[in-house]
């Protein structure tokens, strides 16, 4: 079975950035798209997700340009008091759907679950088996630097029999008690993993955490929809930047300013994925003693996990917890714009959803390619101090390059997922200003500097 579908633009992928790009795209364009997934719905990884998951930012900052996630509240009770609301994985599901509702009401998006692209304008349906033939269409790829995630990636390490080896997602529907949990990971999944169990009630000395890697994670607090709050942590990362002389020198001083922070300050880290992290939960990741820090696993056995340099005991009846999956992905930057597909990647400084939707309106109100990609060249995701140091150094120039286009800085000014944004007729402040001025001294040499750095 084939047919012809007629539409302007195909987007591969129905994930947080394929949605952003496409919400953008159809708002300031009279266009026709269709968004395929191989899953059966829209929301990308979030379908998989472990169920215990929020995201680590703000909500705010997260979806599509034309909707809020979210009501834009403060949190009135818990450790998080004061700080903006978080989404959980229902709720950012459910968000999605609704997106999608709209979109396809809308007549100008049609959706295609449970299906694949097969290159040359052709997706064909997992369950079907029908070919679909879309002649002309501009290819969007969505799926360049989608994570993998512990739900559908097995553990990078060999597992014998009778050893007890679960994702993530699994521990939430345990019905029997270890005497011993081994969390392996070093990124947001593995931390969500420990203060799950730890609110659960598990002593932390029955928890053991094999942890190849020491994290940097950012202060929640200073990742905030609030300008003078966002911008002045803007204005003290450059400032610290330009009289940094190592990148060790750099996120030690972003630790004593507050911005920057690791669980354990007798250990450097060499990770630098820098989710965001509250003081709350950096205080509970602290009671866990028994950390591993021996590379990564080769092997696990019944009582007994392998390195590459020997072995370790563990309980026989121990858990081990798959927390290990790649997450983020680094493949090498491209143009976003070429002739046989746009391919979203970053723009600013991480925030992916709004990079995406800064691609789609810039490709509804923009022609020629060559001018597109010049203003949205792309940024990586970080991985290393290093890395880290360059996203910020190419996503800041990137800000700078759309936001120097008067159409670009008004509709970004209104876009809840620009963590830069002053919105019109916000009240001035003292604090702001102060955050303003501080980053007009200090851009310029602050990003020389990480650059020199790196």
């Amino acid at each position: 079975m084939s047919r012809t579908v007629d539409v302007d633009y195909l987007v591969v992928g129905a994930g947080a950035m394929g949605m952003a790009f496409t919400d953008a795209l159809t708002e300031h364009a009279d266009v026709r798209v269709a968004l395929v997934d191989r899953r059966h719905g829209v929301s990308g990884h979030w379908l998989e997700a472990y169920p215990f998951v929020r995201l680590h930012q703000a909500s705010a900052f997260y979806g599509v340009a034309s909707t809020l996630l979210g009501g834009g509240q403060l949190q009135q009770r818990g450790p998080e008091e004061g700080l903006q609301e978080r989404a959980t994985q229902a709720e950012i599901c459910a968000y999605y759907a609704r997106i999608l509702e709209r979109m396809v009401e809308s007549g100008k998006v049609e959706f295609f679950p449970n299906s694949e692209y097969a290159g040359d304008g052709t997706v064909v349906s997992h369950i079907s088996g029908e070919r679909l033939e879309l002649p002309g269409a501009r290819i969007v790829d969505a799926r360049y630097l989608a994570p993998s995630i512990p739900a559908e990636k097995p553990p990078p390490f060999g597992v014998a029999e009778g050893a007890r080896v679960l994702p993530v997602n699994e521990l939430a529907r345990l019905e029997e008690t270890p005497s011993q949990y081994v969390i392996v990971g070093s990124g947001k999944t593995a931390t969500d993993a420990c203060i799950w169990l730890l609110s659960r009630g598990v002593d932390p000395d029955a928890i053991c955490w094999v942890r190849p890697r020491d994290p940097w994670m950012i202060n929640r607090a200073l990742i905030q929809p609030d300008p003078a709050i966002f911008l002045g942590m803007a204005a003290d990362t450059m400032q610290i930047a330009e009289r940094s002389t190592s990148l060790e020198d750099l996120f030690l001083r972003l630790e004593d300013a507050g911005i920057m922070m690791r669980i354990d300050r007798t250990v450097m880290p060499t990770m630098a994925k820098a989710p965001t992290l509250a003081t709350w939960e950096l205080e509970k990741l602290r009671t866990l003693e028994n950390v591993v820090r021996r590379g990564h696993i080769r092997h696990v056995d019944r009582g007994s996990l392998t390195f590459a340099d020997g072995s370790l005991a563990i309980a026989d009846d121990a858990l081990v917890v798959h927390c290990a999956a790649d997450g983020l992905k680094y493949p090498p930057l491209l143009p976003v714009w070429r002739p046989e597909a746009i391919t979203l990647q970053p723009i600013r400084a991480g925030f992916p959803c709004f990079g995406a939707a800064v691609t789609g309106y810039v490709e509804a109100t923009r022609d020629a390619d060559a001018e597109k990609n010049r203003l949205c060249p792309p940024s990586p995701f970080p991985d290393t101090m290093g890395t880290w140091a360059m996203m910020n150094v190419l996503g800041t120039r990137a800000a700078m390059s759309f936001s120097s286009e008067p159409d670009i800085k008004a509709w970004s000014d209104g876009v809840a997922l620009n963590p830069a944004r002053v919105p019109p007729g916000y009240p001035a402040s003292a604090a702001l200003d102060d955050a303003r001025e501080r980053l007009a001294k200090h851009t310029t040499p602050g990003l020389a500097q990480l650059a020199q750095l790196t």
